[in-house]
């Protein structure tokens, strides 16, 4: 209304507003005044479309209120901590893998000093960023040489460039995947510079399609795991060694985009098999690239392994800067690779712990989240019912797409409220929750919890209700 309008105050009346003047105390002045002035004009626009009259006392609480609401949401982040209780262990959504404590503490140390990240302190001059984890990833992999860019994507994107730019790669019909989030290989591909050579069909591509294919022009063999999607029934693929063999034949080189990548048997954990990378160098491939927040379960990085030659002109090409990683990542990664090296990955490495865990030790987890959310409905009134059920978990992250995990969790039952209500509220606690849906119940996988979130998890629930 006009005459609300002429209740607003001028900004340095507000200014002088104790409750302002809070925040004049913990911030720069004309970061302040920008936002009253955003808040005003909030209000005023409200006004417009409001038959309410507002004095000027109200006015001014709405724009204090306004004005804290803007301040805790940009200056507190809009990252935040999320308890996942999907049952997904690599929830893209989710920022995949957890790291490790080791590397949060390594991370620490590395991000709050000065540090040798490209400095040889032996020889007291500059060295190189890459061989704080090279030698870790050759011992692992057994590849000859190694190297880190900031994603996998960039990985095969600077593969092609430096091997095959300007010149034809031959892939398989079959393996020309979509990455996720609409990066597709044929467009990394384009982006290379290399001029891609499609062979076979999409259910079967046999060696001779790739040895009919091959000409002057001919400078690589790819292939792609498909770790995000499974064609099963009439189908065939070319085997790695096969291909590699053709390639050592016609003096081409072979690259493998592995995609997740396991540095660690997956057979040791009940999970069904798998190409490791160790598999991959073992079998002759010239360069491998994977994902280091995966499978591996350290920090987003693209890794490349493989025969010195190819390495080294790929850290010669000028993209690779462009695509280099800094030193968090790198002291992330490399406390990861430790991890491997001389640890024990499947105690220490949250993924692969999940990844571990079997049923007993899952039921019996779901039966103390149970029993902690009984606890707290009959202290408390809440109105819901518990049940522990089954549940078919899974790996995420692009990896055994058809593949589930057995596991356990709990259903909760809400009775005089709508699960849709009880799932929002939960979304807006912080830390957030997320969890699934079964018909009209909320169902919660023990398996993707971290140690300590039973208890968190059961807290949060019950503020949602009260």
């Amino acid at each position: 209304m006009v005459n609300s309008l002429k209740n607003i105050p001028s900004v340095d009346d507000l200014l002088s507003d104790p409750r302002i003047q809070e925040h004049l105390e913990n911030y720069n002045r004309s970061f302040v005044v920008e936002l009253v002035r955003e808040t005003i004009e909030d209000i005023r626009a409200r006004l417009k479309h409001t038959q309410q009259e507002a004095t000027r006392a109200q006015i001014t609480d709405w724009i204090c209120s306004g004005l804290k609401h803007r301040l805790e949401t940009l200056t507190q982040g809009t990252l935040q901590r999320v308890i996942n209780g999907t049952g997904v262990v690599l929830h893209t959504n989710l920022g995949r893998a957890p790291l490790a404590k080791t590397a949060l503490d390594y991370l620490y140390q590395m991000g709050s000093y000065y540090n040798n990240l490209e400095m040889d302190l032996d020889k007291g001059e500059r060295g190189s960023r890459y061989v704080h984890v090279e030698e870790l990833l050759r011992r692992l992999t057994r590849a000859e040489a190694a190297l880190v860019v900031n994603n996998n994507a960039a990985a095969v994107l600077l593969g092609l460039n430096t091997l095959a730019r300007g010149k034809e790669v031959i892939v398989s019909r079959g393996q020309l995947i979509e990455i996720g989030g609409a990066f597709r290989i044929p467009e990394v591909m384009k982006l290379s510079g290399a001029i891609l050579k499609e062979v076979g069909t999409t259910n079967k591509t046999y060696i001779s399609d790739y040895e009919q294919a091959i000409n002057e022009e001919t400078a690589l063999l790819f292939a792609a795991h498909t770790s995000n999607y499974k064609i099963e029934g009439f189908t065939a693929e070319v085997d790695l060694a096969d291909l590699v063999q053709l390639g050592r034949e016609k003096s081409l080189p072979v690259m493998v985009d592995l995609g997740s990548g396991f540095l660690f048997d997956p057979l040791r954990l009940g999970l069904g098999p798998e190409p490791t990378v160790q598999q991959c160098v073992q079998a002759g491939a010239d360069v491998v690239t994977f994902s280091g927040d995966k499978l591996l379960g350290g920090p987003q990085a693209g890794i490349i392994v493989g025969r010195r030659e190819y390495i080294e002109a790929m850290k010669k090409n000028q993209l690779t800067r462009a695509l280099r990683v800094d030193k968090l990542t790198i002291s992330a990664l490399e406390a990861t690779l430790i991890e491997y090296l001389a640890g024990f990955p499947e105690k220490n490495l949250p993924i692969i712990k999940m990844l571990s865990m079997s049923r007993a030790e899952l039921q019996e987890r779901a039966e103390q989240l149970a029993e902690m959310l009984k606890a707290e409905a009959s202290t408390h009134s809440l109105g819901y019912n518990v049940t522990i059920v089954e549940v078919d978990d899974m790996v995420g992250g692009g990896a055994y797409p058809t593949y589930r995990l057995p596991g356990y969790g709990v259903e909760i039952h809400f009775q005089d409220i709508k699960l849709e209500t009880v799932a929002a509220k939960l979304r807006q606690q912080n830390p957030a929750v997320i969890t699934r849906r079964q018909e009209d119940r909320m169902l919660i996988s023990v398996r993707t919890l971290l140690d300590g979130e039973d208890a968190l998890l059961t807290s949060l629930i019950k503020q949602a209700l009260l």
